[in-house]
């Protein structure tokens, strides 16, 4: 059969964001894809009406911003060579025919926005506190200060004046703010597209927007006033478009919201406080009553909403929760994280009673409901993402137990496959399917997977990689992944699990704080263990390990403790807690939380002693094992340095290193980055393997 190979990723369509039209008539999506000769990725629209799919755009460059209308979608388009544009422009195109035509051209660098009615919308928009009102300003003087701009000094350097100054695929953020807009529409239709709609910006200059709700005439949002230091804490209020006024809802500024959902009058949050499990901890559930936060007690967070599922086949994204509202009251319908794979979870608002509709091994990637009908885009063992329908209530009768393992392309439900973006990609093509293992260590019951070769001798020796995932509160799942499967098609049998701290099995499987190389590292030395057993034909002197984020910090840990591998390859790394927390957009609150200081108590002595105690570059005389690191210049998550401070301590000891810096990427290289970047990337890991074990 044919084999996965490395450049493949340069044919796969990636798609994204899945919408229905307000009537459930209709729904678009995105399909992205590679553009090899530009370094870049593409994106078409493409709807499905009458069963039919069909292209709506081909020439235009675009992502879907909402439906204006039933008929009418706006997208926003790319402009090319100027990702960094202050400025939005929006297309209006029609579901029934036609080219896409200028909606509106706004002088604002535009987030989220949402229809209030005819004319009306709410934005959030990117402002600088310092000249928040710039959209106002004329052509002439928006001319003059981008000139100035160019001109003047301040464009060779920048200023940092709060913590984080800077945030992972945003790059510099210090004095920027998120603030939220209304945009209305002239009365003269016929105006130019730059004069066509009003704006107004209604938040602060020094306040931050963190999530809108649209609910009849009213715009909810969740924010605080700007800080020098990350706050956790935000508090809620409503715009009235009638009144022009702004209310506080919930003001007292004691608990972090991680999901607002507001429709007829009734609200309801995510929050926490982050006592129990610090800043990873999961969110509970409560409604919002009289200027109070009541717990809804019928809830308990026993897993994570939303996809903590790694993979390498998806670059965007899509919705991920929706609230309906039916007969038992406002229902949220949530992607949740269970074991190894995404499920949708149905949550009755009022009483927090969670129901599992839809249980498939895999990945559930996002989706979209109305009425009876169901879609989402999803990832199979042995396929690429396409999106499928199915009807709710179909999803109700379903025996979770009976059906856990069936996909759709299996027989228990009857799923139809919508796209077929991606299906000649893998015709021909040898797919190792996931082997489960399942094991025992430090009284955890886990369990992990083995990709094997076409053709798997078990009288002959193989070579192995053992990939670690990132996070820590991530999960591995049988979706296809395009990396594993290269390395399974050139004879290296893959194994892959998740140890304690990964997603999926509740807070306290999740938790390890202050254990960051403990326990996790056993899991991970068992699951090795257990695979050598029942696959002896693994040449145990040829076993190479790799992993990014957490997985890179793991690398790190693991060739500082043990020399059982013949080599590893290093991903976006952790090495220094200390300097990590100091440079890290997220550096300041994650490393002391996630190496057990007391919440808020950054930066002591203990704490140091705690950081440093954790960092693998206190053990790097004991390293042995050949080491590549891999790493992006513009990785503010685990930044530069990191990767930087362990190679050359490891250099000047005499150990085998290899550094590869990629020029303008960031944390997400692996799954977003320039297409001609990820090819390379892999050619390094993959080159650096048979290197060391050919």
């Amino acid at each position: 059969m044919k084999k996965v190979e490395i450049e493949d990723i340069l044919k796969y369509r990636y798609l994204e964001n899945l919408t229905f039209n307000p009537a459930g008539t209709v729904y678009a999506y995105n399909v992205a894809y590679a553009d090899a000769e530009k370094n870049t990725y593409k994106r078409d629209v493409w709807a499905v009406k009458d069963g039919k799919n069909f292209q709506l755009t081909a020439t235009i460059d675009a992502s879907i911003s909402f439906w204006n209308s039933d008929s009418e979608l706006i997208i926003s388009r790319t402009k090319p060579g100027d990702e960094k544009s202050e400025d939005s422009e929006l297309f209006s195109i029609s579901v029934d025919g036609g080219e896409a035509k200028i909606w509106a051209k706004l002088p604002v660098a535009l987030g989220d926005i949402k229809k209030i009615s005819d004319g009306v919308y709410a934005a959030t928009v990117q402002i600088d506190e310092s000249d928040p009102d710039a959209y106002l300003d004329d052509e002439e003087t928006r001319g003059k200060k981008a000139e100035e701009k160019k001109k003047n000094l301040e464009s060779d350097y920048d200023v940092f004046t709060e913590v984080p100054y800077w945030f992972n695929g945003r790059g510099v953020t210090n004095g920027k703010r998120s603030a939220l807009f209304i945009i209305k529409a002239t009365d003269d239709a016929e105006k130019a597209p730059e004069n066509r709609f009003e704006l107004k910006r209604i938040t602060d200059a020094d306040f931050n927007v963190n999530g809108i709700e649209v609910d009849g005439d009213k715009v909810y949002f969740v924010g605080g006033k700007a800080t020098k230091i990350p706050d956790f804490f935000s508090d809620l209020f409503v715009y009235d478009v009638k009144k022009d006024e702004v209310k506080p809802i919930y003001d007292k500024h004691d608990f972090g919201f991680g999901g607002l959902y507001v429709k007829a009058g009734e609200i309801y949050v995510f929050a926490n406080d982050y006592q129990k499990y610090g800043l990873n901890g999961s969110d509970f559930l409560y409604k919002i009553e009289g200027g109070e936060l009541k717990k809804i007690e019928g809830y308990e967070p026993t897993h994570s909403r939303g996809s903590s599922i790694v993979g390498d086949v998806a670059i965007g994204g899509g919705r991920e929760q929706k609230v309906l509202k039916e007969e038992d009251g406002l229902v949220l319908y949530t992607l949740s994280t269970v074991e190894d794979h995404t499920v949708i979870s149905r949550i009755a608002l009022a009483t927090g009673k969670v129901e599992t509709l839809l249980d498939i091994a895999g990945i559930i990637h996002f989706f979209d409901i109305v009425d009876d009908q169901f879609l989402f885009d999803f990832t199979d063992k042995d396929k690429l993402p396409e999106i499928y329908s199915v009807k709710k209530s179909d999803l109700k009768a379903f025996d979770i137990e009976d059906q856990e393992h069936y996909t759709p392309s299996g027989k228990r439900a009857d799923f139809i496959q919508i796209s077929h973006h991606n299906e000649e990609f893998l015709e021909g093509v040898y797919v190792a399917a996931p082997n489960r293992i399942d094991y025992e260590s430090e009284g955890l019951s886990l369990h992990g997977w083995v990709l094997l070769p076409e053709d798997f001798d078990p009288s002959k020796k193989y070579p192995a990689v053992l990939d670690v995932h990132g996070g820590p509160r991530c999960v591995y799942s049988e979706g296809f992944f395009h990396e594993m499967q290269v390395w399974a098609a050139k004879g290296y049998v893959v194994m892959f699990t998740n140890i304690k701290g990964s997603d999926g099995r509740g807070d306290d499987f999740a938790d390890i704080r202050g254990d960051y190389g403990g326990t996790d590292f056993k899991n991970l030395m068992a699951f090795v263990d257990a695979v050598l057993e029942k696959y002896p034909a693994i040449d145990k002197d040829k076993i190479c390990e790799t992993g990014g984020s957490y997985g890179g910090f793991m690398t790190n840990w693991i060739i500082t403790h043990t020399d059982r591998f013949c080599c590893a390859a290093s991903q976006r790394s952790i090495s220094n807690w200390i300097s990590m927390s100091y440079i890290s957009d997220i550096g300041p609150y994650f490393g002391p939380d996630q190496n057990g200081v007391c919440f808020g108590d950054w930066f002591t002595s203990d704490s140091t002693e705690a950081l440093w105690d954790h960092s693998p570059l206190k053990y790097v005389d004991a390293a042995k094992t050949p080491i590549l690191f891999l790493h992006s210049d513009q990785d503010y998550r685990c930044p530069l340095p990191e990767a930087m401070q362990m190679m050359q301590a490891l250099t000047v000891r005499g150990v085998e290193t290899r550094l590869i810096v990629f020029h303008g990427e960031n944390h997400e290289l692996s799954r977003s980055g320039k297409p001609k970047h990820r090819i390379r990337r892999l050619e390094e890991i993959t080159g650096w393997f048979e290197q060391h074990t050919k």
